[in-house]
């Protein structure tokens, strides 16, 4: 199996082709583009992020960007007043919401588009390793996305492109497109290309796509498909009735799909994702196969009153981030049970 290799006298951790600064990650989306416009919340949709030194992670991903500008479910501003925050909280209120051990969210990409991230905010992030997470709803349209980066950023200025050709939120079959995005998009990349696989998806065959197209790695998973209905009146409670799950309650299902795809001889490094929130849940992770862990929504997203502690939970996330800085090596993976 190939396994995450340390780079010798840099403290940075190699995935195949793709460097990071350790094994520790962000999920994409969660931290917006890794810095906002906004000075209340610095740093994206979580204000735990702002207690947090974001360039010290392994990588920062980004939220996914598309072509164009795209309102999704939801809006491409991140520049709200305290004046506003009352509409903001309604509106959050339609695109997410929290369920047993989770969230479940429907923000459909809402993003500024690629041309406006790599002039506003690709350059204010630069002391941070970034994984810029892209978006389309054809191979013409990821095609685009990746000569955008590489003519705006050089090689080996980013840890990745991944590729988000698995959500849910915009009601798209991506299946009907995927080895054409493959065949087409991994090739013309300048930077190393990670896939983004779904749990609802074919993953061991769309990882052995993956393989077979160059890519260099594995996220697994993106959030899995979802329903919340509105016990009083039957209505859903998001605006696209369905949503993607993430957070604790699909930590189980991420295992599973990690070892499965080790189990399926799958040997390209993964990233793996899906209710991290503890040293122990990233020792697990390793123990299935994954070479990288990343953090989602069972770190950065709270209650609205939760968002009091940011600081507390900050503290976690820092010693959650020193430990995992701390391991040379992954721990071995126990025989399977047979």
């Amino acid at each position: 199996m190939l396994r995450a290799k340390q780079v010798q006298d840099r403290g940075e951790v190699r995935l195949g082709d793709i460097v990071l600064r350790n094994r520790l990650v962000t999920s994409s989306s969660l931290l917006g583009y890794g810095v906002a416009n906004a000075p209340l919340v610095p740093y994206g949709m979580s204000p735990v992020s702002m207690f947090v030194p974001l360039a010290e992670f392994g990588a920062v991903t980004t939220r996914t960007l598309t072509v164009e500008p795209r309102e999704g479910h939801f809006s491409t501003r991140d520049d709200y007043s305290l004046g506003e925050l009352p509409g903001l909280l309604r509106r959050y209120g339609r695109v997410l919401r929290s369920t047993d051990g989770g969230w479940v969210n429907a923000f459909g990409w809402c993003n500024v588009g690629i041309d406006a991230y790599l002039r506003d905010y690709f350059p204010r992030t630069r002391d941070q390793r970034t994984i810029i997470s892209l978006g389309g709803f054809s191979a013409e349209e990821f095609v685009t996305l990746i000569d955008r980066v590489n003519a705006a950023v050089p090689a080996g200025e980013i840890a990745a492109v991944e590729l988000n050709v698995s959500c849910h939120n915009v009601n798209f079959d991506f299946s009907t497109i995927l080895q054409d995005v493959l065949d087409e998009a991994v090739p013309r990349s300048a930077h190393p290309v990670i896939l983004k696989l779904s749990p609802d998806y074919d993953y061991l065959r769309n990882a052995r796509q993956a393989a077979a197209a160059g890519v260099s790695a594995l996220t697994a998973i993106n959030t899995v498909k979802a329903l919340r209905l509105d016990p009083r009146t039957g209505e859903p409670f998001l605006s696209n009735r369905y949503g993607g799950l993430s957070g604790r309650a699909i930590k189980p299902i991420g295992l599973r799909v990690v070892s499965e795809l080790r189990e399926g001889g799958v040997t390209l490094p993964i990233i793996a994702t899906g209710g991290v929130r503890t040293v122990d849940d990233c020792r697990e992770y390793f123990w299935a196969g994954a070479d990288a862990v990343s953090l989602g929504s069972a770190v950065w997203l709270a209650s609205y009153p939760g968002y009091a502690l940011a600081p507390l939970r900050a503290l976690h996330v820092r010693r959650v981030l020193k430990a995992v800085r701390r391991w040379d090596a992954l721990p071995e993976r126990p025989a399977p049970v047979t």
